[in-house]
């Protein structure tokens, strides 16, 4: 524009340039003003992203070096607890080997003594009087002898167990004007070697119906509760069905 202005006549072409010229010599000044602009922002906005991580690694490190208290406890405890466990651990160690050795002493007495293998082992089966060495002597035979009747005089004074059930049966009979007395009488009067019988009582079924809830304690070996309970029915004037209604061994 300043070359034109010294002229005297207007020429369109050369204002033209000259306006372009113009124009390009602006659209320069601001590029360069935004590049600066951005540059700026950018060293601004890594200048900040870099002393946030920063700050975020000082907070981590010392949330890390820092143990709340009440997990420290925790940990004095379990070192309590496992020091307990430790002693307890060694004492059953000491136990065990104590054991084996009590085990192993008892195995060699055995060994040399074969009187006391029978006695610590179910002789079923086992011949008493065989003898580990046919050149035994006249005198360890003789001991032998007297501790094998020893034994066996001990064991025939042990008192043989007897397996006994405890029952309650429930008899029902047909109606309500069943005689319920002479009905248990009846049942009373069912006896044999192994049977005991207890105490009775009435116990309401429906309609006015009672039935008789009676208690016995038989032999297993010689009483048969089948056979028990087949006897009652054969009061079949009375006697409509027999349960079980308890059942104990004894």
């Amino acid at each position: 524009m300043s070359m034109l202005a010294g002229e005297k006549y207007w020429e369109k072409i050369r204002f033209a340039k000259a306006e372009k010229q113009y124009y390009e010599m602006l659209s320069q000044d601001s590029s360069i003003n935004r590049k600066s602009i951005l540059v700026s922002e950018i060293a601004k906005a890594r200048e900040h992203i870099k002393n946030s991580l920063e700050k975020m690694d000082g907070i981590s490190c010392a949330e890390a070096t820092m143990v709340p208290s009440h997990i420290l406890e925790r940990f004095e405890l379990l070192e309590d607890e496992n020091a307990k466990l430790k002693k307890t651990i060694s004492s059953l160690n000491d136990l065990c080997l104590d054991s084996q050795k009590r085990i192993s002493a008892l195995e060699t007495l055995i060994k040399r003594d074969p009187v006391a293998e029978v006695a610590v082992e179910d002789d079923d089966g086992v011949d008493l009087f065989a003898s580990d060495s046919d050149e035994e002597s006249e005198e360890a035979a003789r001991v032998r002898e007297e501790r094998l009747a020893a034994y066996a005089a001990k064991k025939s004074k042990k008192p043989t167990l007897i397996a006994k059930s405890s029952l309650v049966l429930d008899v029902k009979p047909w109606d309500d004007e069943t005689d319920l007395k002479e009905m248990e009488n009846l049942i009373r009067k069912i006896s044999s070697d192994g049977l005991l019988w207890g105490a009775s009582k009435l116990v309401p079924v429906a309609f006015g119906i009672n039935k008789v809830s009676i208690s016995c304690v038989v032999e297993d070996d010689k009483v048969s509760i089948d056979w028990l309970t087949e006897e009652i029915e054969k009061n079949e004037e009375f006697v409509q069905s027999v349960d079980v209604a308890a059942f104990n061994k004894i």
